[in-house]
């Protein structure tokens, strides 16, 4: 019966698998046709890209205006040299826009793979229906609208988000060394995804901090102790318990042999940022570090919107209302803090205001611009969004929940600039954790992403529009 149903969700998970692929090159293949030439971001990669692919690897060569470095370029370089080889096509075709493009179609499988097999490894195998619902569950995220329509464009996002992926995978099944070798292929392919290499190496402190937590409270239970009471008891107890484990050498060195490929990694990246003087290279005007804690916020509302059909009930409001009301001093002052934040720390970047291609522009334009209020107005959504999410990732311990709201900060709160793409990779790694939803909720959160998708296609290929000072179309996009 087991085998039988082990091969009934290979078959599912190939019909998804293929369906999936099939629609991506009809989209690709639209793509292609509208856009002949490099768009927005795609006239700084596309020449670089061939200027690799022509074996021109000077830095003499080198667009100062890329931010990230090479790894997208060195890749495709890999990918679409062969084809020449193999196949005898001309270094024109080999290294045509066309070409590069679809090496990002080709991450977008490698992604819909990793999916799955994370799916099948994070979550637990004990339900009939599990079959089913993480292969819609995979579905649903190789489809996720932000980073979906980014597979069609010479973009960073697919390649990183499969490095990163596959980091996470080997670390889950205790390859550490070979996770943080594709920790740095993600680092390559933009700096910031240090943060998940780090959070890989979490993961793994989180897991032996469950366990040296689990066997404390064994024993207290045993020892009959009286419980610490107060309103910070909790947290009181946990960072008692992490100073006690930090005190102990043999804690530490169990530790240190089980991540220091990580360390090893996170080692080279404070090299390289002491080299080259900050983590952005090239045009580092547009790229300035600062304290946004808004950001969290933004990403908050983010998952709040995409993930609607798990955050988002009666129930659920109707549970954090009646916590609001049980510990009100204590939201009163989240509350505060929360408005204090927002006050003092909200940036709007250039790029936000100037470029009215992006759906930020509007957002930001059309939200937060038209009322001043409405930014204060709003704090109350963020701090349902952040608790439902919190409490979405309940079933994960609470040493995993430190370790990835940790990352999330660092990932989010430093960028000036709000920008979806930011959030594709934190939203997946938070949409792998939770527990699997019912089939009901799957299907409703898959329907709601085909027709953004959908929107979204129609709107960049068909409702194009030209600047007063420009020949060039323009498009809407993410």
């Amino acid at each position: 019966m087991g085998a039988g149903m082990a091969q009934l969700e290979g078959y599912y998970f190939s019909a998804a698998l293929s369906c999936t692929f099939l629609v991506s090159c009809l989209l690709f293949s639209a793509f292609s046709r509208a856009l002949r030439e490099p768009y927005m971001d795609e006239i700084f990669h596309l020449p670089q890209a061939q200027r690799y692919c022509e074996g021109h690897f000077s830095l003499s060569q080198w667009d100062p205006m890329i931010t990230t470095l090479p790894g997208l370029y060195l890749l495709s370089v890999g990918v679409v040299k062969p084809a020449s080889w193999i196949f005898g096509w001309s270094e024109h075709v080999v290294c045509s826009i066309g070409m590069l493009r679809f090496v990002n179609l080709l991450f977008s499988v490698g992604n819909f793979y990793l999916l799955y097999l994370l799916f099948r490894k994070v979550q637990p195998r004990h339900k009939a229906a599990s079959g089913v619902q993480r292969i819609l569950s995979t579905l649903t995220l190789a489809v996720f609208p932000t980073l979906y329509f980014f597979n069609f464009l010479y973009y960073t996002e697919a390649g990183s988000m499969f490095f990163t992926l596959f980091a996470y995978l080997m670390c889950l099944y205790g390859n550490h060394k070979t996770s943080a070798l594709l920790g740095f292929c993600g680092f390559m392919f933009r700096q910031t995804n240090i943060i998940w290499a780090v959070f890989c190496a979490g993961n793994v402190i989180a897991q032996k901090l469950t366990e040296a937590w689990k066997t404390e409270l064994q024993k207290k239970k045993e020892e009959r102790l009286p419980p610490i009471k107060g309103p910070f008891s909790e947290f009181r107890k946990i960072f008692q318990f992490l100073l006690a484990y930090s005190m102990s050498f043999k804690n530490l060195s169990m530790l240190f042999l089980l991540t220091w490929p990580y360390l090893l990694l996170m080692f080279l990246f404070c090299v390289f940022v002491v080299v080259n003087g900050g983590i952005v290279i090239g045009d580092r005007s547009s790229h300035e570090a600062c304290l946004h804690f808004p950001q969290l916020f933004y990403f908050f509302s983010f998952t709040l919107f995409f993930s609607f059909p798990h955050l988002l009930s009666p129930s659920k409001i109707r549970a954090f209302l009646c916590l609001v009301w049980k510990r009100r001093i204590q939201f009163f002052m989240i509350t505060l803090v929360s408005l204090f934040l927002v006050w003092k720390f909200t940036y709007a970047h250039k790029y936000l205001l100037a470029d009215n291609r992006h759906y930020t522009f509007y957002v930001w334009k059309r939200v937060f611009q038209r009322y001043e209020i409405v930014k204060y107005l709003l704090v109350p959504i963020y701090i349902f969004a952040g608790w439902s999410i919190a409490d979405s990732l309940k079933s994960k311990s609470v040493f995993w929940n430190l370790m990835f709201f940790i990352c999330l900060f660092t990932v989010t709160v430093p960028q000036k600039l709000l920008e979806f793409r930011y959030f594709i990779l934190p939203y997946v790694i938070y949409r792998l954790n939770i527990p699997l939803p019912p089939v009901s909720r799957l299907v409703c959160e898959l329907g709601c992403y085909a027709v953004v998708n959908f929107l979204t296609f129609y709107v960049f290929l068909n409702k194009t529009f030209q600047w007063p000072n420009s020949q060039d179309i323009q498009r809407f996009m993410w």
